[in-house]
């Protein structure tokens, strides 16, 4: 009986995957599968989160994933809310619902802390692997490469990467590298795994920049306390060198990515400039609907920058007119702004290059060239 209804199930899906291999546009993506840090992660889908998370927050959301971007951004592609990488059983619903790899200690360098190895990039990498090889298993392999080509890969780190190159008590890696040349290490694995993803038949990959730092709580904090990581803005009280080492990692990854979608030739890789969507609500909070621009809504000493938020009833009153949440993530309506603007185009324009990621969402599989 077990047998039958595994084969019944299997049947229902092939015919998910057929039916849309046979669309004549192909303009639906099939799944949306996320890889990234707390941008992307609560703490969910981390191993013992509450004992081994560091600098971060306890509850470094306000609620849980589905207030972070890539989930605005599922549902306006009309997926459910994708689930976490360790609950999935291995059934194929499961796989072709879309997973999130995600983790809120993800970094893109192998940089251990403490006796507990921040979940890397090439972690979740090897899960996403491993995830093509059972729809592999579960369905014919050219059925799963054509599923695999048609869903979009959302990758979002590097944030926790330069926060600890900037924090005093990080693991050396500031002593290690120079400013150009760490950006240049972490864009260099970026575009490592988005040529290995590409060679397992990934097609559509939003690539997301790093927010600006600079301004974030943890950072003034660390600027509140020491003058070793620089001076900051006048207006806004960023931490400008921080925020420019950002924008050199973001500048090169983006110029990687316009090199990656000349040189692939089916590759359809959309950057996102989160920096530039964040700096256009901190420069002109009213504009947006905010008031609190340097004040995280849930943490405890000045800007809420001296821990994280250890109890989401130590929050703000309003999360809604602030722009941090907590240490180093935006706000719920700092995201859902984002999306909008990542999948429409506004109210913020262009922050999605060289496509909104609504287009790219619905763009067809482009053909192999001879």
């Amino acid at each position: 009986m077990k047998v039958k209804k595994k084969a019944i199930v299997v049947i229902v899906f092939t015919l998910k995957v057929l039916i849309m291999m046979s669309s004549s546009s192909n303009v639906s993506s099939a799944a949306l599968y996320l890889l990234g840090d707390s941008s992307v992660d609560c703490g969910d889908n981390t191993l013992f989160y509450p004992i081994f998370h560091h600098n971060l927050s306890l509850h470094p959301c306000n609620g849980s994933d589905s207030s972070l971007l890539p989930h605005f951004l599922a549902e306006k592609m009309g997926f459910p809310y994708t689930p976490p990488f360790l609950t999935q059983n291995g059934t194929l619903q499961g796989l072709l619902n879309g997973l999130n790899f995600g983790s809120a200690q993800a970094t893109i360098m192998n940089v251990p802390t403490g006796d507990h190895p921040l979940q890397s990039l090439n972690q979740q990498l090897r899960q996403v692997f491993e995830t093509f090889q059972l729809l592999e298993l579960q369905l014919s392999p050219e059925n799963a490469h054509h599923f695999i080509k048609s869903s979009v890969f959302y990758l979002s780190f590097g944030k926790d990467d330069y926060a600890n190159l900037f924090l005093r008590n990080s693991s050396g890696i500031r002593f290690k590298y120079g400013g150009h040349a760490f950006a240049h290490v972490l864009v260099n694995e970026m575009v490592r795994v988005m040529r290995n993803l590409y060679a397992a038949n990934v097609r559509k990959i939003v690539c997301m920049g790093i927010l600006p730092l600079g301004c974030a709580p943890r950072i003034l904090w660390e600027r509140h306390n020491t003058t070793d990581i620089g001076v900051g803005d006048a207006t806004r009280e960023c931490v400008g060198e921080v925020n420019l080492r950002v924008l050199e990692y973001n500048t090169m990854l983006e110029e990687r990515v316009v090199e990656l979608n000349s040189e692939l030739s089916e590759a359809q890789i959309v950057f996102c400039d989160v920096y530039q969507g964040i700096m256009k609500i901190i420069e002109n909070p009213t504009r947006y609907g905010f008031e609190e621009v340097k004040m995280a809504c849930c943490g405890l000493g000045p800007y809420g920058g001296m821990a994280g938020c250890v109890d989401p009833g130590l929050a703000c009153h309003d999360a809604s007119t602030h722009v941090w949440w907590d240490l180093y993530n935006p706000t719920p309506a700092v995201n859902s702004l984002l999306a909008d603007s990542a999948w429409f185009g506004q109210p913020m324009p262009n922050i999605c290059r060289p496509v909104t990621v609504q287009e790219l969402a619905t763009a067809p599989i482009l053909p192999r060239l001879a």
